[in-house]
């Protein structure tokens, strides 16, 4: 008979600092600063200056959690940390980690708060509009932008190859953030154009980011309010990581919305970190329902069941629920 054993419980409950480490290191550059040259202690210390008295157990605590590797004293990424976590990348994940070190992070600190009272303990909190004061302020914008990009990413590059993208010819991508879905799509199926849908200010950061990987000729950027306006038509809609923002009205009429901009046979394509069905495996998709509660007024994670209902609801004649990647699944209606 197995004896209890408190390791699980630990790591769980310490987690926090592996976690805070890591989103230190990226928000940093210490992976950039490496993809540059290996580096000890010392050199990198004075590179990214860090105090000597923590800079050791800093980095030796990187190469304890595998982010980082060290030979005689001098250190170097793993093959992972050089491609995703450096900033210079095509692959960069980080901008996601960015945001967290300066911003969830410290939201979460009221998770009990957010728990009793049901309240947002974000800038949510002191305004309705989830999305004002970011929108409001460029610097932020792109980097929320990029953001998106990072924890999208893998799961963009297996949507633009696992869907039948063949039986059609045009896509609308709704929020899309810097672009990197429209992006993705747009290299892997070189049949396809598509534009990005969002407010405004989004405009000039989706643009650079889509000349920037040379499809501008394919993808072009369509300002709207998907609150006010039409959504645009296309033969593929997708919403990746956007449902989950908004209370259950809300996703509805976006769904429903969705549904009458496509043609007969088009496709909508939605993907979240979708709870399992049974709530009980993803718990990614579950804590990312949590980080919802704390950050905005209504939104909610949800199954893959949950949606295709909506999906029905909205007047879809077939859904099915797909993985993607890691804990993301797409859930696809078609009209």
């Amino acid at each position: 008979m197995n004896q209890p054993n408190p390791d699980k419980i630990m790591q769980i409950g310490m987690g926090f600092w592996a976690s805070k480490t890591l989103l230190t290191a990226t928000d940093i550059g210490v992976f950039t600063e490496l993809a540059k040259a290996p580096a000890d202690c010392d050199a990198l210390s004075a590179k990214l200056g860090i105090n000597k008295r923590g800079a050791r157990d800093f980095f030796d605590a990187l190469v304890a959690l595998g982010m980082l590797e060290r030979n005689q004293g001098v250190y170097s990424n793993t093959s992972e940390t050089g491609i995703f976590l450096n900033k210079e990348s095509p692959a960069y994940i980080g901008g996601i980690f960015e945001y967290c070190a300066n911003s969830n992070y410290n939201t979460w600190g009221s998770f009990e708060s957010a728990l009793r009272t049901g309240e947002p303990q974000s800038e949510a909190a002191k305004d309705p509009d989830l999305f004002k004061g970011l929108y409001a302020d460029p610097v932020r914008l792109k980097a929320f932008l990029a953001a998106m990009s990072g924890i999208c990413r893998g799961t963009n590059m297996v949507l633009a190859q696992s869907f039948e993208w063949s039986k059609y010819k045009t896509f609308a991508d709704i929020g899309p953030a810097q672009g990197d879905l429209p992006v993705q799509i747009a290299s892997a199926q070189k049949h396809m154009s598509g534009i990005g849908f969002d407010l405004p200010p989004v405009e000039p950061v989706f643009n650079e980011y889509i000349a920037a990987h040379g499809v501008a000729d394919r993808v072009k950027f369509h300002a709207g309010d998907f609150f006010k306006d039409d959504l645009p038509g296309a033969d593929v809609i997708t919403m990746g990581h956007v449902l989950h923002d908004w209370d259950l009205p809300t996703k509805q009429m976006l769904i429903k919305k969705a549904y009458d901009a496509l043609p007969e046979g088009g496709a909508f394509i939605a993907y979240d970190a979708l709870i399992d069905d049974d709530r009980s495996t993803n718990a990614f998709g579950l804590l990312m329902s949590l980080n919802m509660l704390v950050e905005t007024h209504g939104g909610f994670d949800f199954t893959g069941a949950d949606c295709a209902g909506w999906m029905k609801e909205a007047g879809f004649k077939e859904t099915r629920v797909q993985h993607l990647l890691g804990p993301d699944s797409m859930v696809v209606g078609i009209k």
